[in-house]
């Protein structure tokens, strides 16, 4: 960026450490503890995410001196600085969990024309306080939330509806593969290069040479590999205001061109062509793949175990399929940053305007090929990225609804036709690819939005005379 920077706020960022190659007696020990880890997920889970135990999540503290005493840290034999933090990551799963049930439902009673506006106010208000919720679901005794006191509402037909929502969408969390696990700062110390842990001997470390001298005072995340692991180091970093950037930009995310400006510009044009390369490999290689497991079913049904021996040796590996998969996201995720970075430096925003993330989709896709690239689609890399470089560089990030910014003219208003990338108005004539034409008509709608709010400020009353003019 510019030489013209002064230093503001701090953000923090993950920074990944490199061991040497580890010893298989090493290795050995990650391994267990990642087990040993999970198992205490899994545990809580079983525990925690039901519905009678909504009411104890807002005390994380007291979920973990539960756990502490009811004897699986002894039968695992595993230290503290892993048993506590396991149980703090479920909670947190268990949390997210009930959070997707409580947006899911949100969503389904808005687009309910059975309920009028009082029975969606009660059944969000009830979403929003978590012991009233959880007395709905156990059939128990609840104060009647302040504003719901006298209105006339359904309320056994609406608790009904919310168990029943809830029992059809909330999920126990699964632990997942046991390649990591989380340490805080008493079980890991720095000596001569290499990161010691904490084992399940007592007074002993099992010592991690380290490629770098890195070093961390917080909680830190090992990250287990084939042959060596990865440890993920929480880092603060210091955010820069630029002086000289004073301009405001409206962007369309889409993903064929990844930013285009309501000016014309386009950053990261070559977007859409990566992640579509992509996506058709691994849509032949998978299809590859699964002839040769059927070919493999085949063998062995046949009693051909020399022949099911080669394939499964020779052809179900998964190491170079996903080492090339990898090495494909890479390329994107470099092209996404590099075009991020290109255009903060050529346009110099002090606010960004983007359009808020669609989260419903009403219509499948007819094309299996489109299916599969909005599923595989780098968008949410891409606004995670911006959000995190706006963070850095002091830029405000502003959100709003795209309704509406697809299917109107941006120069007549009136409604045109987006025909494969580009849009076209029968009204005035106007032609311009759809990115362009939701750029302009989010810019549209940003500053008649800002107008209106101006307009209804204090002081900002049109004067009689204003009027008579």
């Amino acid at each position: 960026m510019e030489e013209s920077m002064q230093k503001e706020t701090s953000l923090t960022k993950t920074i990944w450490q490199h061991t040497e190659t580890l010893s298989e007696e090493t290795m050995e020990f990650l391994r267990g503890i990642a087990v040993d880890y999970q198992k205490v997920k899994t545990s809580t889970y079983e525990r925690y995410s039901g519905i009678g135990s909504l009411g104890k999540l807002s005390s994380v503290y007291d979920i973990m001196t539960e756990m502490r005493h009811c004897g699986l840290r002894e039968q695992l034999k595993l230290p503290a600085v892993y048993y506590e933090l396991a149980v703090r990551d479920a909670v947190s799963d268990i949390k997210g969990a009930w959070g997707m049930v409580k947006n899911k439902i949100r969503t389904l009673i808005t687009a309910n024309e059975n309920l009028n506006g009082e029975d969606r106010m009660y059944i969000r208000t009830i979403l929003k306080l978590d012991q009233m919720y959880a007395a709905v679901l156990n059939h128990e005794a609840y104060p009647m939330p302040e504003k719901t006191v006298g209105l006339e509402i359904p309320v056994e037909r609406l608790n009904n509806l919310l168990r029943r929502l809830t029992r059809k969408y909330l999920k126990k969390p699964e632990a997942g593969r046991a390649d990591s696990f989380c340490v805080s700062p008493g079980g890991y110390s720095y000596r001569d290069g290499m990161l010691c842990l904490v084992s399940r001997i007592p007074r002993k470390r099992i010592q991690l040479p380290l490629k770098d001298e890195k070093t961390s005072d917080r909680q830190i995340r090992i990250c287990i590999k084939e042959n060596y692991a990865l440890i993920a180091i929480p880092a603060k970093v210091k955010s820069i205001k630029h002086v000289d950037f004073l301009s405001t930009i409206y962007v369309y995310l889409g993903y064929w061109q990844m930013c285009t400006l309501s000016s014309g510009t386009v950053y990261g044009g070559k977007l859409g062509e990566l992640a579509a390369a992509k996506s058709e490999r691994l849509m032949e290689k998978n299809r590859e793949r699964s002839q040769v497991r059927a070919r493999y079913r085949e063998s062995l049904l046949a009693g051909e175990s020399k022949r099911a021996a080669e394939i499964e040796a020779n052809n179900l590996g998964a190491q170079k399929y996903e080492r090339q998969k990898k090495k494909e996201q890479a390329k994107i995720e470099t092209y996404i940053n590099a075009q991020i970075n290109q255009m903060l430096r050529t346009e110099k925003p002090a606010k960004i305007v983007i359009p808020r993330p669609i989260t419903i989709c009403k219509e499948h896709l007819s094309n299996r090929g489109a299916n599969r690239r909005m599923t595989e689609s780098p968008q949410g890399y891409v606004r995670k990225r911006l959000a995190e470089k706006c963070q850095a560089h002091c830029i405000e990030l502003v959100e709003i609804s795209s309704q509406g910014t697809g299917t109107v003219c941006s120069q007549c208003g009136a409604v045109g036709k987006r025909i494969a990338k580009n849009f076209v108005c029968e009204n005035c004539g106007y032609e311009s690819s759809a990115s362009l034409n939701g750029a302009r008509n989010l810019e549209k709608k940003y500053k008649k939005a800002n107008l209106m709010d101006d307009s209804c400020m204090p002081g900002n009353e049109p004067r009689p005379e204003d009027s008579r003019k």
